[in-house]
């Protein structure tokens, strides 16, 4: 069975209405970035970060996976796939893929702000109990803090997704660019012979490999040109 990797940024999840990265003005749902995806806002005011994430998981509960999302699970039927992906939504979960790596972080999940990698202290939230309240601590007796790859922090899962991208016979980019990390680095695992579709429908400048399939749009549209050449 062939492999397909699929990594996806932000312009997967817009069609479902969500906003799952900053702004090109540096806020996020009108925040700053700094105040509430840094290690230093994160101590600064942990009450506000823990606020936000709420806010964001209320406006995330209820949002269904778009076309996109199915269609990439579809995959699966004649594929082994794995998503990689740099939203921190539970989309493509929810859409039924079973294999997915987020580099950025899981929305749903809590965990320890003294060992954010440490399984023992995660918790998943769920849509019925989606909030933290404030000043909730961690089996290790430090702040439960978002699952969340705050700027600057390093990202955990980049060696496996980099694994995962020298293994693919197929290599499909939706919604982000190739010129910025982490896509821009992953895509440079694949191996020579391996077919790389672009998913986007935006012009893509400068820094493109040659084997590109550029497919000039949006996550569902594109998914669904490519599924019907993939799935015969």
């Amino acid at each position: 069975m062939k492999k397909i990797v699929v990594l996806t940024g932000a312009g997967m999840s817009v069609e479902s209405g969500l906003k799952t990265f900053r702004d090109a003005d540096g806020l996020w749902e009108n925040y700053p970035v700094q105040q509430v995806a840094t290690h230093e806002g994160w101590e600064a005011d942990p009450v506000l970060v823990t606020n936000f994430y709420n806010m964001l998981r209320r406006k995330c509960v209820g949002v269904k996976p778009n076309e996109g999302h199915r269609l990439v699970a579809k995959l699966e039927e004649q594929y082994e796939v794995t998503v990689v992906t740099q939203n921190v939504d539970n989309l493509h979960e929810v859409a039924g893929s079973s294999h997915v790596i987020h580099l950025h972080g899981e929305l749903m999940k809590v965990c320890s702000s003294r060992d954010v990698e440490n399984r023992r202290y995660w918790k998943t939230l769920t849509p019925d109990d989606c909030e933290v309240v404030p000043s909730t601590k961690a089996g290790d007796g430090s702040l439960l803090r978002p699952y969340i790859v705050f700027f600057g922090e390093a990202v955990p899962n980049i060696s496996l997704a980099a694994h995962e991208v020298s293994e693919a016979d197929i290599l499909i980019i939706i919604g982000t660019s190739l010129n910025v990390y982490p896509a821009a680095g992953l895509v440079h695992y694949a191996k020579p012979n391996a077919a790389i579709y672009l998913i986007d429908p935006n012009p893509v400048v400068g820094g493109m490999l040659s084997n590109v399939h550029h497919l000039h749009k949006g996550a569902s549209a594109g998914m669904k040109e490519l599924s019907e050449q993939l799935m015969k």
